[in-house]
């Protein structure tokens, strides 16, 4: 380092410290042709990511714009503001970690709607409505099958010999249109 003073680049260190997130390592200088004191901070060189637009614009990469998206899909929904600061964060590391200088916005959106899924499924349908610009009520269906399909799934469906009424408590599923069964099931025969 160039002494202030003196211009010599002749130095020492006297001390060093690491600040208290460990981003920034102070350090004490003092200059061995004059002997002034000064302080110089090192901290890693970031390179901003960009981001590359739909329409091909290159933007600076801003946490802010995934948490407020995120917030909008959330209100009013039992989402709690630590799970989506959570959710931003691990959003924001793979897009840094993944990509050196641009990402595309199709990346990022993706990574949102996988977290918002994990969140909470209405939260999900509510970005990607926006999201993927739903045309029309049958491109939301379609959306709502593949989540409902999900949902199927992930169900313990009772293995042989048990019937869904034994599954579910010993009642038959009530028909609404068959007041014979609503009877039934309520005198417990």
């Amino acid at each position: 380092m160039k002494c202030p003073r003196c211009s010599s680049d002749d130095d020492r260190v006297v001390d060093s410290r690491t600040s208290a997130d460990g981003v920034v390592i102070r350090r004490r200088r003092e200059c061995l042709e004059c002997f002034m004191r000064f302080t110089t901070y090192e901290r890693i060189e970031e390179s901003p990511l960009r981001v590359i637009k739909k329409n091909g614009e290159r933007v600076r990469f801003d946490r802010d714009r995934i948490l407020h998206g995120m917030l909008r899909a959330c209100e009013k929904l039992p989402v709690s503001m630590a799970d989506i600061e959570e959710a931003v964060m691990r959003v924001e590391g793979r897009c840094q970690g993944e990509y050196d200088r641009e990402v595309p916005s199709s990346v990022i959106g993706s990574l949102v709607m996988d977290e918002l899924r994990q969140l909470d499924q209405v939260a999900y349908v509510r970005f990607a409505s926006v999201y993927r610009e739903f045309k029309d009520v049958g491109q939301f269906m379609s959306e709502l099958e593949i989540i409902l399909d999900e949902d199927v799934e992930g169900l313990d469906v009772p293995g042989p010999g048990v019937s869904s009424g034994d599954a579910a408590g010993g009642l038959p599923p009530a028909n609404p249109h068959d007041p014979g069964q609503q009877a039934e099931a309520r005198d417990g025969s």
